[in-house]
């Protein structure tokens, strides 16, 4: 008797997610803010280093760790808010990690010593890391399949375009305000989408609470994605290798991933789903996040960098410049949104990959005097690109997925593709490290003392410092001192070039590993990449 009175809801239930939610766009407003505030904080502290060093007392390597303590916490509980979902219910550990962010962003703001500051950054975290995961489970949810596109352009909009607004958002409170401010912001608007979600969004009807609780698993998890994300952010400074500190943590990120997949793929009820890879899109999509994560946080954080250190714009200008780009990137998500409905998907990412790639290379050929026009036409290009790569890649690796497994599948793909960029911004790293060096030296080569050329400009540079009531000695040094930063700015203008072509030929990448899915329809022409 009773089980045809439970199955007649639970079948209501059930079919909602086909209809979709009646207010899927309330909810995609709130999520979206939720993720907009996870994806600006990782950004927006930066320009605030210098003032919290000055503020509260502190070293570059102390301050680095208001950055890495975050980002350290998010990527660890990332893969976990599909098993956390199930373990406290998805609706309550949604609201719960937004209200934990929000009440550390106030005090982070209201530290008053370097130490308060990093405890309630690792906080913040800990609440940040489910806000961009956990909103996408919720976004394909609330969509019907035949809408997974658009969900997914909506929730692109604030994924691709925070990075851009974060650093001009920071610089302008931090100049007017102060950097307490860049925390503060946060309050009002994470309680908005507190109270929208709380309001709007429901449990899933697939949870299932686990019968137990993995304790080696969240451990191996913890060890391993610590040191692995350590390794990536401060391996530059050490000189890797060269680091025994950083060889020790390389060789604890292998055994402890090893070790966590061993366990995970063993156990009853693991705290990640590796298991979800099994399916075909899934696991082919993972493969492409991770490629365009290396890409994308190559091309979107070495930019700002070099408008900065090398054109020596301010935080302001180059968010103008960046602003177009930004623009390009929301027209073209909300275009792709609709397009994955009516093509095939790797025709859309192989198209957003020769934009992107095209950008790339346009961007090669910068030099140091280049002006803001320069950068206008490259970076709408790099817009769109990114907008018809992300919304059809999303779609394609998460839409098809069993309702079950779709919370741990967003989890998983949303954890390698922070792996991928964590890992871009590393290489990049030392990339322009090595090429700014090398291509110094061989600058240097050529500017020979007696050649012509160079005794002129060298003597040239002296009388401007006698000129201005310098003795011929200081002069003289002062000249050589202009000469070799001149070559080692045009030694890293060359390198940003490098970086730029390898970054163009990594997402060319793409396109071959798109033959490893296949395109099928279903009978709502909704395009789908089947096992």
């Amino acid at each position: 008797m009773s089980a045809p009175s439970l199955a007649v809801p639970t079948a209501a239930v059930r079919a909602q997610p086909e209809r979709g939610d009646s207010h899927r766009y309330v909810i995609a407003f709130a999520v979206v803010l939720a993720a907009l505030l996870q994806v600006i904080d990782s950004s927006i502290v930066n320009v605030a280093l210098p003032e919290m060093m000055g503020n509260l007392g502190a070293s570059l390597d102390e301050i680095a760790w208001v950055s890495t303590g975050y980002i350290l916490a998010s990527v660890i509980v990332i893969p976990l808010t599909g098993w956390l979902g199930d373990v406290f219910g998805r609706k309550r550990y949604f609201v719960s990690s937004i209200l934990i962010f929000t009440a550390s962003s106030f005090m982070c703001g209201a530290s008053r010593s370097l130490a308060m500051l990093i405890f309630w950054r690792i906080v913040q975290g800990v609440g940040g890391g489910a806000l961009m995961t956990v909103s996408q489970a919720v976004l394909f949810e609330s969509f019907p399949k035949e809408e997974a596109g658009t969900a997914m352009a909506l929730f692109g909009l604030g994924v691709m375009v925070g990075p851009t607004i974060g650093p001009t958002l920071g610089g302008w409170l931090t100049d007017s305000y102060g950097w307490p401010w860049i925390f503060y912001i946060n309050v009002p608007l994470g309680l908005l989408a507190a109270a929208m979600i709380f309001t709007f969004v429901h449990d899933s009807a697939n949870q299932r609470k686990p019968g137990r609780m993995d304790y080696l698993g969240i451990a191996l998890l913890v060890v391993s994605v610590g040191a692995l994300q350590y390794l990536l952010e401060h391996g530059q400074r050490d000189d890797w290798f060269h680091s025994r500190f950083i060889t020790g943590l390389a060789l604890t990120a292998v055994v402890g991933g090893a070790a966590l997949v061993w366990r995970e793929m063993t156990t009853d009820f693991p705290v990640i789903d590796f298991r979800v890879l099994r399916h075909r899109p899934m696991w082919v999509g993972t493969v492409l996040g991770v490629v365009m994560g290396v890409g994308l946080y190559a091309s979107v954080f070495t930019l700002p960098v070099f408008l900065q250190g090398n054109l020596r714009m301010t935080a302001q200008q180059t968010g103008i410049i960046l602003l177009p780009g930004a623009l390009a990137t929301a027209a073209s998500m909300l275009a792709a949104g609709q397009l994955t409905r009516r093509m095939d998907a790797r025709v859309l990412i192989t198209a957003g990959a020769l934009c992107f790639a095209t950008a790339m290379w346009q961007l090669s050929r910068i030099t140091g005097e280049s002006g803001h026009w320069d950068f206008f036409w490259p970076l709408i290009l790099r817009g769109l690109g990114l907008g018809f790569m992300f919304v059809p890649l999303t779609t394609m690796t998460l839409a098809d997925l069993p309702r079950r497994e779709l919370a741990g599948g967003t989890g998983l793909y949303n954890f390698f593709r922070q792996l991928g960029g964590s890992l871009g911004i590393a290489g990049i790293a030392t990339m322009l490290a090595h090429y700014t060096a090398q291509i110094r030296a061989v600058l240097g080569d050529h500017v020979v003392a007696g050649e012509p050329d160079t005794v002129n400009r060298l003597a040239m540079l002296t009388q401007g410092f006698i000129a201005r009531g310098a003795d011929s000695w200081t002069a003289h040094q002062r000249a050589l001192a202009v000469m070799d930063r001149q070559i080692l700015a045009q030694a890293s203008v060359i390198a940003y070039s490098h970086i730029y072509v390898l970054t163009a030929l990594l997402i060319l990448a793409l396109i071959p590993l798109l033959a490893l899915v296949r395109r099928t329809s279903d009978n709502s022409g909704t395009t789908l990449l089947l096992e």
